[in-house]
């Protein structure tokens, strides 16, 4: 169907949001904003759906949610005879609405639903997949992204975000039918009288949290350590699980940045709720000014994910992710393995745009390290494979650069609330021998090395910048360049051709990973530039590694890094 039937269907049936009433006749002469709304269907693949709020086949709102819950339920009565979804939503706009919608859908094809009565995190809803023994989820959040968008995340029955074959699958059915004549609808309150709807109980919230708490090393730890805290749960939905984790383990001392606490979808202190950012953190980072804590812990909107900041002489220091990820496997691998928990074959994974500083620590234990692609459903992936042949106890530890991590197999996604009760644990822990985490991470690179890794961040927003996204990767493949920020091209690993190229032999393997659009180069003196275009937003990352003698040398050569990898994308 054209772009202008399109418009001309919704003015027609879309009318059960006020909203998308007003911004429908507000854009019917403006032939821009119609392409822009109409162009295409937003995608659902392994993240599901994530795109700006608003009217429109390319846009988030209750008719998308609906065709996409349609197809989830096609799928699933085709696979099953009886099947059940857990559903929860973050502080982001309309989330309460769409997951309400989802559950009507749902229940309007015969299947249990399980929903949460208020906003939870996503580890949360992979827990409750696992917990309740669903055949999959649905996580209504766009994580970090601004207040304009929201998203639609769908699990599999194993509590991980579902793979590539059941995301198709789901993708087939929507494909097949009419987001506005084949969705079969449940009355909301009806369904939940039936109990063909059903909140979920309080009580699985608290066996959540102690599913987390058993995940510490030292148990005792924090009650005497006097460890301070500043926290920020950036408007979304850490607010209680994090808080209640921290004064399980006696970490009693938080004081919560107050603008932040509530939910609150617009994000108005934060326009970019990202705790990879310093903007995100920045009136955390004026409260430390004031409280003087030992350490800054910010989770996400769906916290999934934390960031940090520890204190730095009379500053604050913000550390990376993969510096957060570098000292919690370190802490991990070294503190079980002195009190003796570590198991046989310790299993490390990380993603492969994530710090390869994390080598030499397993090596160090005698830990195995595996490689995934960039998403956590591979590191939950990971997990399920151990599970199968009996081995799950082997995985310690799973992280990405992005501030994900995860200790325990109790979900199958990044926890920002296990990971902040490690994190803490982990500073009371070095504050007892004097050191703050940035002395630990500062010996580290004595120790290890000077990786220092940068990820930029290239946006395009539109048809026209999905269009040059897709330019620069084909560019890429077809030219690749003798050298970057002076250093040789030494190898090419492309992992949509699943190719991995020796440039100086020209001899050529196979990458066994599932196909996915990322080009790596690895360069002189184990540097890299890793190009991957985001499969969640409209935007290349560049991710760089740079390994110098010192401080000053790494940050010179990134630096240099970075202006060929702005070169590379015609910037």
């Amino acid at each position: 169907m054209k772009v202008n039937e399109l418009f001309d269907l919704w003015k027609e049936k879309a009318t059960e949001d006020k909203d998308l009433i007003d911004e429908l006749n507000s854009v019917e002469n403006n032939e821009d904003e119609i392409y822009d709304r109409f162009y295409r269907s937003l995608e659902f693949g392994t993240a599901g759906l994530r795109g700006v709020l608003g009217a429109g086949t390319n846009r988030m709102n209750i008719y998308t949610v609906r065709h996409a819950t349609q197809g989830l339920a096609n799928y699933l009565n085709g696979r099953y005879e009886k099947s059940a979804v857990a559903i929860t939503h973050d502080s982001r706009i309309k989330g309460d609405l769409f997951a309400r919608e989802a559950a009507r859908v749902l229940a309007g094809n015969g299947i249990k639903v399980y929903l949460t009565a208020e906003l939870e995190p996503t580890p949360v809803l992979s827990f409750l997949v696992r917990e309740l023994k669903c055949q999959s989820g649905i996580m209504v959040t766009a994580s970090h992204n601004p207040a304009k968008y929201n998203g639609y995340k769908c699990y599999g029955d194993d509590g991980c975000q579902m793979t590539d074959d059941g995301a198709d699958a789901v993708y087939s059915e929507i494909q097949k039918t009419d987001c506005f004549d084949d969705v079969k609808l449940a009355d909301f309150d009806s369904a939940v009288s039936s109990g063909d709807i059903e909140y979920v109980n309080d009580s699985v919230y608290e066996t959540y949290l102690d599913r987390v708490q058993e995940q510490q090393i030292h148990k005792d730890i924090c009650a005497d350590s006097d460890l301070k805290v500043v926290y920020t749960p950036l408007n979304g939905a850490g607010n209680k699980p994090v808080r209640a984790i921290l004064d399980r383990i006696g970490v009693k001392d938080v004081v919560i940045v107050k603008e932040q606490e509530m939910p609150d979808g617009n994000f108005t202190t934060c326009p970019y709720p990202n705790p990879e950012i310093k903007e995100a953190l920045q009136l955390g980072l004026d409260l430390c000014k004031s409280v003087k804590p030992d350490l800054l812990l910010a989770t996400d909107p769906d916290s999934d994910r934390v960031g940090i900041a520890a204190k730095d002489g009379d500053n604050y220091r913000l550390i990376t992710g993969n510096e957060t990820g570098i000292m919690l496997t370190d802490y991990i691998l070294s503190q079980r393995k002195a009190l003796g928990t570590l198991p046989e074959k310790p299993i490390i994974v990380k993603t492969i745009v994530t710090s390869i500083m994390i080598n030499k620590l397993c090596e160090k234990y005698g830990a195995e390290l595996r490689n995934v692609l960039t998403g956590f459903k591979y590191i939950g992936d990971q997990i399920l494979g151990l599970e199968r042949k009996g081995e799950e106890s082997r995985y310690v530890f799973g992280f990405e650069e992005s501030y994900g991590y995860l200790a325990g197999t109790y979900v199958r996604d990044k926890d920002a609330v296990v990971a902040s009760m490690l994190i803490c644990e982990m500073a009371a822990y070095y504050k007892k021998q004097g050191k703050t985490l940035s002395q630990v991470i500062d010996e580290m690179y004595e120790e290890y090395g000077y990786y220092l890794n940068t990820t930029l961040n290239f946006g395009f927003e539109g048809a026209e910048g999905m269009k040059k996204m897709q330019e620069i990767m084909t560019r890429l493949r077809e030219n690749t360049p003798d050298e970057i920020g002076g250093f040789k091209v030494l190898k090419v690993d492309d992992y949509l051709e699943s190719v991995s190229t020796d440039i100086n032999t020209g001899e050529k393997s196979e990458i066994t990973l599932p196909k996915s659009n990322v080009i790596a180069f690895f360069l002189d003196g184990e540097n890299a530039v890793i190009v991957r275009p985001s499969g969640t937003e409209p935007k290349i990352k560049l991710y760089v590694t740079a390994v110098g003698s010192s401080s000053e040398n790494a940050r010179e050569l990134t630096d240099r890094l970075i202006k060929s990898g702005e070169a590379l994308m015609g910037v």
